[in-house]
């Protein structure tokens, strides 16, 4: 582990006006021509330098940080960690903090790992457990809450019971939304239920009514429906089944006619989109073509313009990242590692050196989680 270099005091304001000024330099803040600009446009550089190094010291919000139960670790995707990621997973104390300040993060919005509560079959015991499991999170950031922030786990095999869940944990708890792993098994371990069904509605319109962001977090596909990986299961997880597993349920979520119904309805997408932002065109134009039809009132990239929010979780690619900006807009566009599959050191590393402007620089690792979680 690198040692952890000696910060630079800064306040927030004092960040504030340092990301200010480099929003300035770059010209997207109101009041003054390019001309009047020109003599103090060293000063304003030195400023923009300055918003980079605090963000690169500890001005980051992470919103894909991931931590376990000791009592079913077994049973999620932590169980195939390395022993020293199983460590980093369960500590929710000194060590994860020591991991963020590497990583150049201030704030981490934590949430149960994968398959989480949506693996339950059991509706009884998916209530019991995604109860247990916010409780605990709540008990730790309560603990450290100017570093660490907690998305809900939800019992969506009851979506009353649900809906019920993330009422608590956002007025008493104070989380800032939830993050659910993909489709929920109920009853039957072999069964996968989406959440475009019309039993989901009022789940949405509770979601919707609180006003709080919805992380839908990829899932392995059931061995049942892993026909077009036989003989190579590894493709079904990380590398590639994740995110055609987290963009097919996004798409029934936009085709649905959701978003119509809900149109406020805030949903985040990790990995730079799960492939989403690169298929849009073709989507759009196959439909628009006639060839195929929804229940959308509007062109489904409209919707994740929109209604979603992508992260760079996962994916530590200029490329991909630069795509991302150029299909939903820098504003749309949120740092995350996904921590501890991921490293927090080479997270920053790239994003630090990535060649985008500063001001995006600011929007992506700060100011927009700021706006969109109220901090």
């Amino acid at each position: 582990m690198e040692p952890t270099s000696k910060k630079p005091t800064i306040t927030r304001r004092n960040f504030l006006e340092l990301g200010s000024a480099a929003l300035a330099t770059a010209g997207v803040l109101a009041g003054g021509s390019p001309a009047s600009a020109e003599p103090n446009a060293a000063k304003k550089s030195d400023a923009a330098n300055a918003a980079s190094t605090m963000l690169a010291t500890n001005g980051k919000i992470t919103l894909e940080e991931h931590f376990a139960l000791a009592e079913t670790i077994g049973a999620s995707s932590a169980s195939g960690l390395t022993p020293e990621a199983r460590l980093q997973i369960l500590d929710m104390g000194t060590g994860r903090i020591a991991e963020m300040d590497r990583g150049g993060v201030e704030i981490c919005i934590l949430s149960l790992v994968a398959p989480g509560i949506q693996g339950i079959s059991d509706p009884v015991q998916a209530i019991a457990i995604a109860r247990k499991a916010n409780d605990y999170l709540a008990e730790h950031v309560s603990k450290n809450p100017k570093r660490l922030k907690g998305f809900a786990a939800l019992p969506l095999q009851d979506p009353q019971a649900a809906a019920e869940e993330l009422t608590r944990c956002v007025k008493e708890l104070g989380f800032c939304g939830a993050l659910v792993h993909g489709f929920s098994q109920i009853g039957q371990p072999d069964s996968a239920v989406y959440y475009d069904l019309p039993q989901y509605r009022p789940f949405w319109a509770t979601v919707q009514q609180l006003d709080v962001p919805f992380y839908l977090h990829p899932r392995t596909p059931l061995a049942s429906r892993q026909q077009s990986y036989e003989g190579h299961s590894w493709i079904t997880g990380s590398p590639w089944g994740f995110a055609v597993e987290t963009s097919i349920h996004a798409l029934r979520l936009m085709s649905s006619g959701l978003f119509d119904e809900y149109p406020n309805l805030k949903v985040i997408l990790g990995h730079m989109g799960e492939g989403l932002p690169f298929g849009m065109w073709r989507i759009d134009n196959r439909i628009a073509r006639g060839a195929i039809t929804t229940k959308a009132k509007r062109p489904i990239s409209q919707y994740l313009c929109q209604n979603f929010y992508i992260t760079t979780s996962g994916v530590f690619h200029t490329p991909a990242l630069t795509n991302v900006i150029s299909e939903v807009g820098v504003d749309r566009v949120l740092y995350s590692v996904d921590y501890p599959f991921e490293d927090m050191g080479a997270a920053r590393d790239w994003f630090d050196r990535a060649p985008i402007s500063e001001p995006e620089r600011l929007k992506i690792a700060r100011t927009n989680a700021q706006k969109l979680f109220r901090f």
